[in-house]
């Protein structure tokens, strides 16, 4: 061996050995074989230009690994109930027990079959294919429907769900578009969750399949992205609705015990309308909440518009709305709690409040309070009636009214992007 060859040896056995029996000589760990594998790494890295690199940009951010997981925080009292858990995807049914406000109990399909849905097209609605969501939300059973890749779905007719299902979209990107919308028609215990619905178009009738016995006719459709109608105990959350041709979300036609928490709304006119029209009294036993929900780019009203029924709107984030923010018609009671209202820049738009067809000396009796509202830019809020005396049933549906920044509450409002194995 030359001399210059036996130096070259020389010096990578040294490269080698010397962090080695430095290790050995000041471990403390009584693992030696792992502590000189660890010092062995250490000299080889910084000859691997990746692992250097990296090693620095570590360095540069405090000396700690980046989190190689997602960070999770739950900011609501609903959230607080489900999200930050890596295993949910092997206990999606959890969600069922989550509900607050007056569709507390809504449990959808728990306790069903998982079904999951497969295939995103929607061609025949009278006999629908199997592995679609329309054939699916048609069973008459309990089910927990859930989606095994990403997808949206074009409704060919309006989507009619039977009792007793969640549309449950965590874990893959979910979206109902450009056709038909979402129709929870005279059934119960319906639980929709982590989809977006949008454009959603006026679409001609046709005969649609509502459960496995039943096909009905249905006329030309409004438009409505999510249409709640003769139903009870429905719970929408974490849905992203916008781009509608009517309403973006409707509740009307003795509907009740109605959650919408969490969701996340913008761009559109005629946001969300609870009670049908002025003349269905049959109205006036509606209970629902709105709860944690943002308004917020290019929302005009309704947000929402209520009729007859008892409302209790807490913890929204409104960010200006371009007419009106808080309206409504025939004597509902609306308690407004803890919501943060920032006013558009218009001068004329910034009331928070809209009464429609009635003269003052009739809607000043119309029971419409505002508790520790947050008005920023100039908004307000008129209220009318005197206190709100609630019954045993209206306030047994009360969500307690959250002192944390809304901003906060809400910051996760609309769907979420969850991967199994880690906390959504």
């Amino acid at each position: 061996m030359g001399k210059h060859n036996f130096i070259l040896v020389l010096i990578h056995v040294m490269v080698f050995m010397v962090p080695v029996i430095f290790a050995g000589l000041f471990s403390s760990s009584g693992n030696e074989i792992d502590d000189k594998d660890a010092a062995m790494d250490a000299f080889i890295n910084p000859y691997d230009p990746d692992s250097y690199v990296a090693q620095f940009a570590d360095e540069d951010q405090g000396s700690t690994r980046r989190d190689l997981h997602t960070t999770c925080e739950a900011t609501n009292a609903i959230d607080k109930c489900w999200r930050c858990k890596s295993d949910w995807a092997e206990n999606r049914q959890a969600l069922a027990e989550c509900a607050l406000g007056f569709g507390k109990g809504t449990t959808g399909g728990k306790g069903g079959d998982i079904y999951v849905v497969t295939d995103p097209s929607d061609c025949d609605c009278e006999n629908p294919k199997e592995g679609t969501l329309r054939f699916g939300v048609t069973r008459d059973r309990p089910l927990w429907i859930t989606f095994d890749k990403d997808m949206v779905i074009t409704l060919k007719h309006e989507l009619v769900i039977n009792s007793d299902k969640t549309i449950d979209g965590r874990g893959a990107s979910v979206e109902i578009a450009n056709g038909g919308g979402v129709s929870v028609y005279q059934v119960n215990n319906v639980i929709i969750h982590g989809i977006h619905i949008h454009h959603i178009k006026v679409m001609d009738g046709g005969r649609i399949r509502s459960s496995e016995t039943k096909v009905i006719p249905r006329s030309k459709s409004d438009g409505d992205a999510l249409a709640i109608f003769g139903s009870t105990k429905v719970w929408i959350d974490h849905v992203t609705l916008d781009h509608g041709e009517d309403g973006l979300l409707d509740v009307t036609m003795k509907s009740t015990a109605i959650t919408i928490s969490n969701c996340d709304f913008n761009h559109h006119d005629k946001v969300m309308l609870l009670g049908a029209d002025d003349s269905h009294t049959e109205d006036k036993n509606m209970l629902a909440t709105v709860a944690f929900n943002r308004f917020g780019e290019g929302c005009v009203q309704r947000l929402p518009r209520c009729r007859h029924g008892f409302f209790q709107v807490v913890n929204n984030d409104y960010n200006k709305w371009q007419f009106y923010a808080i309206g409504g018609s025939s004597d509902p009671t609306i308690l407004s709690q803890h919501n943060r209202f920032l006013a558009p820049d218009e001068k004329s738009k910034k009331q928070v409040t809209r009464r429609n067809n009635a003269a003052e000396e009739e809607w000043k009796n119309w029971k419409w309070k505002s508790e520790n509202d947050i008005f920023l830019n100039g908004a307000y809020f008129v209220p009318s009636g005197g206190d709100i005396q609630p019954t045993p049933e209206q306030s047994a549906g009360l969500i307690p009214p959250c002192t944390t920044p809304v901003e906060t509450l809400t910051r996760y409002a609309g769907k979420l992007t969850c991967l199994p194995g880690q906390p959504c």
